[in-house]
């Protein structure tokens, strides 16, 4: 009987497991499936280039701006309600998208009201997944779940945004996000919030105005910079102050004991911190290069949409690859190594990349560098992430995972903004270059932070005895 019981466990989790992997799923594939969208949208709207781009990187910005918010109102509303307003909100968005006769009602339906789905129920996937799981090798094995599908997401939103927009339409695909959205709303019925919602936390409205619109200025900025240069520094230097603002705010709210958006103890673990900064660049490399190589594949060498897609089933593979080994990976490897690999990977990738499309002609040409890219980042996607959430106790889940998808999808923000930047600013072989350097430089960076994280020769299984919950390093 207690057999049974744990069988009828394990499906329940393993549903919920689905719904919370679909969920990352159809939000990544948001992100990148309208790269291989840019010219039929620009044509079909009567836009440019830059202006499908504005959309795509407003998207990402609006769920990174508002993910912090969306991540302490699950302390207050209950994990499951905001998971299921954020589904029908972003349903609501899709649709809207679909019908869109212009860019403004596009950007509106894509990304505004997908955004702000998108920053409410992506917070509980990842509260929801670190309280099923407690400890770090199951944790790592749906971790690797959730993260495989949302990096194939990421990856395959171009190949099956090209395969929709060329059989069918462009709006289509926002019609197939609303579809997938309806499963997820039925998978979710038998989700059962492990931590009762808390109707009498407060809420800092104050702080989640400031920390927005500081985020959105310095998003903004960047786009910016291929205008006006003089607008780019007002904005980057307004976002700075902004965020000054907030974060002075924070300080003076814990001082005289009130709950601030976002507590500054947050900050003071320094894995995190380091895991943040990983977690970050990957999503900078990877959103980064796929507007990068799709707007160039479509607008320099003229490929449709489909055979913009083609090329990136590359990355997709490898990142299926790498993200579904993520369990067996964690037994065998220190979170350190895999993220180090990982970087170094992906780095190799973008190099190859730039080499390649210099030397040749042909569509194959970027499948070697595309292909290290997923493998790398399959690898070391799911680690960065349980590093973060696995350094805070279950009280604190609420604000580190709203914090952790918000650098998240600002990196996404700042790879398309970055490198679509300087490739719209001339869309020539000499560009293209140029952005995949700047994402390679990026890497780096991103590398000398992974080689920072505490040095530890166990894998994590071996400290899975001694840590039943999350403790305050891993």
């Amino acid at each position: 009987m207690a057999e049974t019981a744990g069988t009828r466990q394990q499906t329940g989790h393993g549903r919920v497991l689905a719904a919370l992997a679909l969920a990352q799923f159809i939000c990544s594939f948001a992100g990148s499936n309208m790269n291989v969208m840019i010219t039929d949208i620009s044509e079909d709207l009567d836009t440019t280039v830059q202006g499908v781009q504005v959309a795509i990187t407003v998207f990402l910005l609006v769920m990174a701006a508002l993910m912090i918010p969306g991540g302490k109102l699950t302390d207050r509303y209950g994990r499951k309600r905001c998971f299921l307003t954020g589904l029908i909100v972003y349903a609501i968005g899709a649709l809207l998208s679909a019908a869109a006769p212009g860019l403004g009602v596009l950007i509106l339906g894509n990304s505004i009201l997908e955004g702000v789905g998108t920053a409410l129920l992506i917070p509980p996937v990842y509260i929801l997944t670190t309280l099923l799981y407690p400890d770090v090798t199951s944790r790592a094995r749906a971790f690797g779940v959730v993260m495989a599908l949302g990096g194939i997401g990421a990856a395959a939103g171009p190949l099956i945004g090209g395969l929709i927009t060329t059989a069918i339409s462009w709006r289509a695909a926002f019609v197939f996000q609303a579809l997938v959205i309806a499963v997820i709303v039925l998978l979710s019925r038998r989700i059962d919030d492990p931590l009762p919602p808390d109707p009498t936390r407060s809420f800092d409205t104050a702080g989640a105005v400031l920390s927005a619109i500081g985020l959105v200025l310095v998003v903004m900025g960047i786009l910016a910079a291929d205008n006006n240069v003089w607008l780019m520094i007002a904005l980057l230097v307004l976002g700075a102050l902004v965020l000054g603002w907030f974060f002075r705010s924070v300080r003076a709210k814990e001082a005289s004991g009130q709950e601030p958006l976002l507590s500054l103890s947050l900050f003071r673990n320094h894995t995190s911190n380091l895991g943040l900064v990983t977690q970050n660049i990957q999503w900078l490399l990877l959103m980064g290069t796929s507007f990068t190589v799709a707007a160039y594949l479509q607008v320099v060498r003229g490929y449709d949409a489909i055979q913009t897609g083609v090329v990136f089933t590359a990355a997709t593979l490898g990142l299926l690859a790498s993200s579904l080994s993520a369990e067996r990976l964690a037994r065998r490897h220190p979170q350190r190594t895999l993220v180090m690999s990982g970087f170094v990977l992906s780095i190799a990738g973008v190099v190859i990349l730039i080499i390649l499309a210099r030397s040749f002609s042909t569509a194959w040409a970027f499948v070697p560098g595309l292909l290290l890219i997923g493998v790398g980042l399959g690898v070391m996607l799911t680690p960065s992430v349980n590093v973060v959430q696995s350094s805070f106790p279950e009280e604190q889940q609420g604000e580190i995972s709203g914090l952790s998808r918000s650098v998240s999808n600002l990196g996404s923000s700042f790879g398309t903004a970055i490198a679509g930047t300087i490739l719209v600013a001339g869309l020539t072989k000499g560009a293209y270059a140029a952005a995949m350097i700047a994402l390679a430089i990026i890497g780096l960076g991103g590398l000398a932070a992974a080689a920072l994280l505490p040095r530890d020769p166990r894998p994590p299984t071996a400290r899975a005895s001694t840590s039943a919950a999350p403790r305050a390093n891993t």
